[in-house]
């Protein structure tokens, strides 16, 4: 069997601070290879300082360890992009081109690139939003994934670089703090309930979106990855849904164990970005080509977030 050798790029993140630990238990610690602008002292195994803006940089690592998949999570996301509009396209792009140029020259096996809901415009059906509804997105973040999905199509079509990727919805899990993205309410919420501190929500309290539990949205792009070639029939990115609520919704799931806890509204910029992605999306080219299925809804995952985020004790987080 040929040996893997991964690089994650981006691993500080919510996503990769937790993706890596579970590539590490499947392909084990020396082979999988994490790096990041800032060292992370809480990873076990190999890590690179990069910064994927640089090309050669990142060519050298990919040289330097024998590397066979790439799994691309360094971005600005959505909220924060909206600060600094050209910083996050540049940033966004030219990392993903480089990964993409670099792949093709070192022959890499298989490249993850993480999309988004935020692809989607405010003219997209609200409900089960199509895979192959067109694309309009309102925020430089949601256009650099739409780029960045074609991207991914074009070096399949020309180069026959296998790159995968899903649209992830808002991903909620325990293992770190929000990281700037408009779904991160759904996080913070929750360190909010175990501080006993008030929540203030930004967005409306019915504005529904797509949402995820972090083991859910690692253990898909686990799959995804896993999947036979020849299953793979979406090469821009796949929907992906997990569950869909309001903060209304989640607040109320939360006084289930809390009766105390409140929420109240601030409303800013961020509920027009939300206003403009679906409520829940179709899935079904998913569940086809690679099987996938959901395991958590909204009230399981409330009950393991606060447990988890107890053990870590709650009192230690910054409110």
């Amino acid at each position: 069997m040929k040996k893997e050798n991964l690089l994650i790029t981006g691993a500080n993140g919510q996503m990769g601070s937790v993706l890596v630990k579970e590539l590490q238990k499947i392909y084990g610690e020396d082979h999988v290879i994490t790096s990041d602008i800032r060292t992370n002292e809480n990873f076990n195994g190999i890590f690179e300082i990069l910064d994927v803006t640089d090309g050669n940089k990142l060519n050298d690592l990919v040289k330097k360890h024998q590397i066979t998949q790439i799994y691309h999570l360094a971005a600005i996301l959505s909220a924060s992009g909206e600060l600094n509009p050209i910083q996050t396209w540049d940033v966004n792009m030219k990392t993903f081109l480089n990964i993409l140029e670099v792949s093709t020259v070192n022959a890499i096996d298989k490249v993850f690139f993480p999309s988004s809901i935020a692809v989607f415009g405010k003219n997209a059906p609200k409900i089960k939003t199509p895979q192959d509804f067109v694309l309009t997105p309102s925020t430089v973040y949601g256009m650099s994934k739409v780029a960045g999905e074609n991207w991914a199509q074009y070096y399949f079509k020309k180069h026959k670089l296998d790159v995968r990727s899903l649209r992830y919805p808002g991903v909620i899990g325990h293992q770190s703090l929000p990281g700037g993205g408009t779904t991160d309410y759904a996080v913070d919420i929750y360190h909010k309930a175990l501080a006993k501190v008030d929540f203030e929500c930004y967005l409306k309290n019915d504005r529904t979106l797509p949402m995820i539990y972090m083991e859910d949205a690692i253990r898909a792009t686990v799959e995804l990855m896993m999947a036979p070639k020849e299953n793979i029939n979406v090469r821009t990115a796949y929907n992906l849904s997990g569950m869909s609520f309001s903060p209304e919704e989640i607040a109320t799931s939360i006084q289930k164990i809390y009766p105390k806890f409140k929420i109240k509204y601030k409303i800013d910029f961020r509920d027009e970005i939300a206003s403009s992605w679906p409520s829940s999306t179709d899935d079904s080219s998913a569940k086809k080509d690679w099987s996938w299925k959901p395991h958590f809804d909204i009230d399981q995952m409330t009950e393991i977030m606060i447990t988890e985020l107890k053990s870590t004790n709650s009192k230690n987080i910054k409110v």
